[in-house]
């Protein structure tokens, strides 16, 4: 394949122990070049593999010009394997899939058809017929149900690892941590608001066993934790600190200057006091809250020094220039 020839599609494979598989999953897409009569890369990324998968890679290397190859030294998880992956490819519709041939190359024609002639920024692929076993299922449903609710995408399968992306998605969004999970999230928040869906075919796992534990789904969810705060708030960390450190001190403040005059009102009207102020388990209370306060404010104050002191904190995505 020529250097300056256009590529149509990219597909991203990230892999871990898979080398009886890629075989087959390269020559399946391979067949679905050909028959598409599409100019399409593979860029292959070994997450420290222990088996023989990067050798296979550089015999496949030998058949099959247009496939790349990245090899980590040890094993750093998906969403690294991915974000080197987007740095690689110039294909302008991005595939990801997974090494497993749980996922069908025989989808590609179709979502590369759905980003570049329906208009999407990203099509992700949905699982509705799965061959998974029940423990991974109901947490999944739980998990997908959780993702919608917080960030708004209606997705039905937010961590299918078969999705389609317009070029210049990939290169904006950062995937690190474990966050290849909330790829569409991430790419929302910066811009790229145009997503569908697609259900895609799921086949059972011919070689090896899944790589996944239950301990992904904990995971996850502190990940969605941590990526709605970070999208929401990484300009401005006071808006969320600030709210949150004035309700507390008010509500504190309120309900200590309530007993103070409760207090007050007794003695000026010569009544009898039922309990001293310091007596009362509220006065603790309101305490504790304006002690908080205080703290979420500090809080964020001293987010906001860290982010001024950002070299990247006006960083901004530009669509287009007029100059």
């Amino acid at each position: 394949m020529s250097s300056d020839k256009k590529i149509d599609v990219s597909v991203v494979v990230p892999l871990l122990n898979e080398s009886e598989s890629l075989p087959e999953l390269i020559e399946w897409i391979d067949r679905v070049f050909k028959q598409e009569s599409l100019v399409g890369e593979v860029c292959l990324v070994d997450d420290g593999s222990t088996d023989n998968s990067w050798e296979v890679i550089c015999e496949l290397k030998e058949k099959y010009n247009w496939i790349k190859g990245i090899r980590f030294l040890r094993n750093y998880g998906k969403s690294a394997a991915l974000q080197m992956g987007f740095q690689e490819v110039s294909g302008e519709v991005v595939i990801t899939m997974d090494a497993d041939l749980q996922d069908s190359p025989d989808e590609i024609p179709e979502l590369r058809r759905m980003i570049l002639e329906d208009g999407y920024d990203i099509v992700s692929g949905w699982k509705k017929k799965r061959y998974d076993p029940i423990t991974k299922t109901i947490p999944t449903k739980i998990y997908n149900a959780a993702t919608r609710a917080l960030s708004g995408i209606k997705l039905h399968d937010m961590n299918c690892g078969l999705k389609a992306y317009r070029l210049d998605v990939v290169k904006v969004v950062e995937v690190y941590g474990e966050m290849h999970r909330y790829i569409p999230v991430i790419a929302k928040w910066n811009g790229f608001g145009n997503i569908g869906e697609k259900v895609v075919e799921h086949r059972a796992r011919q070689y090896g066993s899944t790589k996944f534990g239950l301990e992904r789904f904990i995971n996850g969810f502190l990940d969605l934790m941590s990526i709605t705060f970070v999208s929401r708030f990484k300009k401005a960390p006071m808006h969320f600190f600030g709210l949150l450190g004035t309700l507390s001190f008010l509500s504190g403040a309120i309900a200590a200057v309530w007993l103070l005059a409760e207090k007050v009102y007794l003695s000026i009207n010569n009544l009898k006091v039922a309990r001293e102020v310091t007596e009362q388990p509220l006065f603790y209370l309101a305490l504790t809250a304006v002690i908080i306060g205080t703290q979420m404010f500090m809080t964020g104050f001293i987010a906001e020094m860290v982010s001024l002191n950002q070299p990247n904190r006006n960083d901004y995505h530009i669509k287009s220039r007029i100059e």
